[in-house]
């Protein structure tokens, strides 16, 4: 994590709900990462040894060139190269993006797995590091290898998520967000649109750890908090750390952002060391930015917690399957068959007791079951019989199922009346039906 800015400028957890948009046809907007139900497959677990052994990795690569792993020093790049030879044999497409901060050469390391919606695009990232004085193992090859490990859990699982998975590793973090910053600077604007989300990992595995989350963006924090809640850890929200890492241009350019951290030189308070354990008056890092940051520096527990976390919020996240929104929902269950190759088959939902026009970004919660989701043509139908493209075919897309729900402006609509949805299988083989589906107003 770079510098400490003054903490006057930390900013209050934000007091808004939950809000949710799923990987969507043209008539979305703007993408924002959704979160999954519990009915989705679990993400696996992230062994705490391979996530050490990345670490004492970057400890050798440190003790080899000068004690550190710093911007425009050998120890960066050998770091660059180790993480990036990890990934290039698990399948990754990297590219190596260079820059200049200082009158030397720094490297971002972007990974990208094959597959996914490139419109809904979910990243994960931490800056790989370190200040001059030291290896920087907690600050932050934690973060760098859990987010390592969880990509290369992604390779082992074959994941075919519905959103398009990248990883970052940013250079220069140390040196004033430098890395993140070209990175995003140089996206043209069409492809930050594309951003999903982006999801930070700086120092997770603080010798004194507190447990803390980024309150950015609602749905992505909920995710977090959700995962911690299934442990019974209690979570606060992370203040010490605001602007202070690679999240930050992220935020700055309107995309998404959240994530996890263990503290840095901040003291742990005595109500925070009856929840979470540890030496209350005491720095959740007292190595932090110095030469003690070292294998030795890492809590177990925490690291290993952490990751797990990150692995469930990649999988969670990358889901088109979305948390039904609040409001009033309008549904159907009962079942209709889909014919194989057939003539489409509708659904229909009497909305009755609104006013006006339907919102501008009117929910439709889809559960098709289908053994070939790619053969599928779906539609919403408004009562005067407008059609809304919700999903085209693909010849490409053999997974089973559509599970997902939709953002529909179907503000010129008048909401009452009766809405269809309109399922069409375009090829042969394959069967399924509509299971159930609903609008939320």
């Amino acid at each position: 994590m770079s510098p400490a800015r003054p903490r006057s400028l930390s900013v209050a957890a934000l007091a808004v709900a939950a809000l949710l948009a799923a990987a969507a046809p043209a008539v979305q907007a703007a993408p924002t990462a959704g979160t999954a139900p519990a009915a989705l497959a679990a993400a696996p677990d992230i062994p705490l040894a391979n996530v050490k052994a990345h670490l004492t990795q970057l400890q050798s690569i440190a003790t080899a060139n000068s004690g550190n792993r710093a911007h425009g020093r050998a120890g960066y790049k050998a770091s660059v190269d180790y993480v990036k030879a990890k990934l290039d044999a698990a399948g990754y497409t990297t590219a190596l993006q260079q820059f200049t901060s200082g009158g030397a050469t720094g490297y971002n390391l972007i990974a990208d797995w094959p597959g996914g919606d490139p419109n809904q695009v979910l990243m994960a990232g931490s800056h790989l590091d370190s200040v001059t004085s030291g290896a920087g193992i907690n600050d932050n090859g934690s973060g760098s290898a859990a987010v390592l490990e969880t990509a290369l859990a992604v390779s082992r699982a074959r994941l075919a998520p519905d959103k398009h998975l990248r990883f970052a590793w940013w250079g220069a973090e140390e040196l004033g967000l430098v890395g993140s910053k070209y990175y995003v600077n140089n996206l043209a604007t069409a492809e930050r649109s594309k951003l999903a989300g982006y999801l930070n990992f700086d120092m997770i595995g603080s010798p004194n750890p507190g447990y803390f989350v980024y309150d950015d963006d609602p749905v992505i924090e909920q995710t977090f908090k959700d995962y911690y809640a299934g442990l019974s850890i209690p979570t606060e929200i992370e203040t010490e750390g605001d602007g202070r890492s690679d999240h930050a241009p992220f935020k700055n350019a309107g995309v998404p952002v959240g994530g996890l951290f263990s503290g840095a030189d901040y003291t742990k308070t005595s109500a925070q060391a009856q929840k979470w354990g540890g030496t209350a008056g005491q720095a959740f890092d007292r190595c932090y930015h110095s030469s003690c940051d070292t294998t030795a520096n890492i809590n177990d527990t925490a690291l290993d917690r952490n990751s797990a976390a990150i692995a469930h919020a990649v999988w969670t996240l990358s889901a088109g399957t979305t948390t039904p929104p609040t409001g009033t929902v309008f549904s159907n269950a009962a079942d209709v068959a889909v014919p194989d190759n057939g003539a489409a088959v509708t659904s229909p939902v009497s909305v009755t007791g609104r006013t006006g026009n339907a919102p501008s970004a009117l929910k439709v919660a889809v559960d098709i079951k289908h053994t070939y989701r790619g053969d599928l043509v779906v539609d919403l139908l408004a009562p005067d019989g407008t059609a809304y493209r919700l999903k085209n075919s693909s010849g490409s897309d053999s997974a089973d199922n559509v599970i997902t729900t939709y953002t529909v402006n179907a503000s010129s609509e008048t909401a009452n009346g009766t809405w269809k949805l309109q399922v069409r299988d375009v090829a042969a083989q394959d069967t399924g039906y509509i299971d159930s589906w609903g609008l939320t107003f």
